[in-house]
């Protein structure tokens, strides 16, 4: 199969539509950091609605403002009284958005909401308190491998495969032509959005710090990572660096990992991992761009883009799995665990190499759990949703 440059299908469109078309009628919440395809993809889900009376709110405009910020039921429903489903692009801009929402929500039952914002933590400041109970909640992370192997075909994805892992995958960086180009694009998006945008949604003043913090956790992307020691690199207090990635969490920047434990005594339990939502913001952050054949760090790309990518499948087929690596204080590991459903599944990523076992302290604590090697030639189905082959 074969795509338009303009359009990318995205997986989860079709489980918006059925929630704003269903009989459960709840708040759609669709999140997502900027240059993800939000608004392209709430557009052409809305355009493919017929026959449903839409209002389009620019949530940027004064006049929207004004009737969106009013807590004025007369004035909602004024103003709302020919439509059936009201669409509001990056809500969080709106003041007192929230109880705005929760009032069409009550009062108006024959009027639909869907609204989108950049930042789970902007916008849940803002709606989740007062639409407790009355949502439902969508992430767009970048474009997923499933969703570029559908619109380009297996094998093209496969054949690009050190594109991806080198620049990512945010759309406009997929369309764009050239090395170069997407470098620049991708330095942009860096400046633009993790710096400026992080900081002004944290109210944060210490700009050199966060980029420090976020250029040593690019460096260290899928080793354990420690509060304490970072802040002791950076000459800031643990709880600051916890603070900083927590927020750069909820800004869809970064994915923190915990090690797996039932709490055997040889079990880490403490440290983390830090994996970044896209390798071409990892990449873009330390400068690096070279080919995958002349990087000493291509293991690292590899466990990133692993994780992140079945991260997204996982969410975009609504697959609920508790994430995890696992180690033991004698250096034995694991680079993941995914438990679903009660069954454990252990994987090694490795990018060249053939075959592996699970370490024998793995087996004897859980013999139940499976085990798999993902390497660059049986990788597909593990983040195509049909399991790893051998």
């Amino acid at each position: 199969m074969t795509t338009s440059a303009a359009w990318i299908p995205r997986i989860i469109e079709p489980q918006l539509k059925e929630a704003l078309s269903g009989p459960l009628r709840k708040v759609v919440i669709l999140y997502g950091a900027r240059q993800t395809g939000k608004t392209t993809l709430a557009h052409h889900l809305l355009d493919s609605m017929e026959g449903r009376r839409i209002l389009r709110v620019n949530a940027d405009l004064d006049p929207m403002q004004e009737v969106f910020s009013s807590r004025n039921l007369h004035t909602l429903r004024l103003f709302l009284a020919d439509y059936d489903l009201v669409f509001i692009d990056e809500a969080q801009r709106i003041p007192d958005i929230g109880i705005n929402l929760k009032i069409i929500h009550d009062e108006l039952p024959e009027v639909r909401l869907f609204v989108t914002g950049s930042s789970s933590l902007e916008l849940a400041n803002h709606t989740f308190e007062p639409l407790t109970g009355r949502t439902l909640t969508w992430w767009l992370y970048p474009l997923s491998a499933d969703e570029l192997a559908r619109a380009y075909g297996t094998m093209t994805y496969h054949t690009r495969l050190a594109e991806w892992m080198i620049f990512g995958s945010y759309p406009e960086i997929v369309r764009t032509p050239g090395r170069q180009m997407k470098i620049r694009l991708l330095k942009e998006l860096t400046e633009a959005y993790l710096y400026k945008d992080v900081l002004e949604l944290a109210s944060l003043r210490n700009s050199q710090q966060l980029r420090q913090l976020l250029r040593l956790l690019a460096f260290q992307s899928g080793s354990e990572v420690s509060w304490h020691e970072l802040g002791q690199k950076l000459g800031m207090a643990s709880a600051t660096v916890q603070r900083y990635v927590d927020l750069l969490e909820k800004a869809f920047v970064i994915k923190v990992v915990s090690s797996y434990s039932r709490n055997l005594r040889k079990e880490v339990s403490k440290k983390k991992k830090v994996f970044f939502l896209d390798t071409g913001i990892r990449n873009a952050l330390i400068d690096q761009f070279a080919p995958l054949e002349s990087r000493t760090d291509v293991g690292i790309l590899w466990e990133n883009y692993l994780f992140i990518e079945r991260t997204k499948w996982l969410h975009n087929h609504m697959q609920y799995a508790n994430q995890y690596f696992w180690r033991l204080h004698s250096g034995a590991e694991l680079d993941y665990v995914e438990e679903q459903d009660g069954a454990l599944h252990a994987y090694e990523f490795k990018f060249n190499k053939r075959r592996a076992k699970p370490p024998k302290s793995w087996q004897e604590a859980y013999p139940e759990a499976d085990f798999q090697l993902i390497h660059k030639d049986n990788y597909l189905p593990f983040l195509l949703g049909n399991g790893a082959s051998s």
